[in-house]
């Protein structure tokens, strides 16, 4: 049986911008159910979740189908593969053990069917904002998680993160999923950069909520995968085929 990869990013599954969220995590399930069918592995490449935040004993209410769904398919023997975006950095565990995910906390390099790819969910990389880097920072600091786990109650932790997660969705939706060209963002500029040193074949990004698949001068191939809020797309390789998909 040949292989086939399936590649996914920006579902923001609990997002409180989105009118219905059960129907939106439904359609999220039906998508893993679909690619499960012949997946040899699933990437899922971040803000699959608007806001998670793992307390000790608490993770944010719902998604019961969802991780129902996560953790059938990884008993199946099929591996997902999480990494962690800018919303859904916060995982200290439960992902792995509860679901049987394969979380990854930082860029990927992986060889599938004989091509490299280099995986990130791709928030700050060519971003060279100083603000950007210091709230960055602060969310990666051991310190002020433990904080927060200590000292900020469940109750009052995660409704903040949701209340931020809908004011940052609301901002961004529909105006700022335009490409604005090639010197003008971030992920193409990096993209460039890195294919000059080290020649993947394939760049993918999530984060940025547009469409893009383009070849670079290197050779190399990038793609951004949309979102799976408005464009419900999402990515396939099967050794001869890269190709971007919309689920009906």
């Amino acid at each position: 049986m040949r292989e086939k990869y399936y590649f996914l990013s920006d579902a923001h599954m609990g997002c409180r911008a989105i009118a219905d969220e059960k129907t939106h995590e439904k359609r999220f399930v039906d998508w893993l159910t679909m690619a499960a069918k012949d997946a040899t592995a699933i990437y899922l490449l971040g803000d699959i979740f608007d806001f998670w935040f793992e307390y000790r004993a608490t993770v944010p209410k719902g998604y019961t189908l969802l991780l129902g769904k996560l953790r059938e398919i990884t008993e199946s023997g099929i591996p997902i593969h999480f990494l962690v975006g800018n919303h859904d950095m916060w995982t200290f565990g439960y992902l792995e053990q509860e679901c049987g995910l394969t979380v990854h906390k930082q860029p990927i390099v992986e060889t599938l069917c004989g091509k490299t790819f280099f995986m990130a969910h791709g928030d700050g990389l060519g971003d060279q904002s100083k603000a950007f880097w210091a709230l960055r920072t602060v969310f990666n600091s051991k310190a002020c998680q433990w904080m927060f786990r200590t000292f900020v109650p469940p109750m009052v932790g995660l409704e903040f993160g949701y209340r931020w997660s809908k004011r940052n969705r609301l901002k961004h939706m529909g105006a700022d999923n335009r490409f604005r060209g090639e010197e003008n963002e971030p992920l193409v500029r990096f993209a460039k950069a890195h294919a000059l040193e080290n020649g993947y074949d394939f760049y993918l990004f999530g984060h940025r909520h547009i469409l893009l698949n383009m070849m670079l001068s290197s050779g190399s191939q990038l793609a951004i995968l949309g979102d799976f809020i408005e464009e419900f797309s999402y990515a396939t390789y099967n050794g001869e085929q890269f190709c971007i998909e919309n689920f009906e």
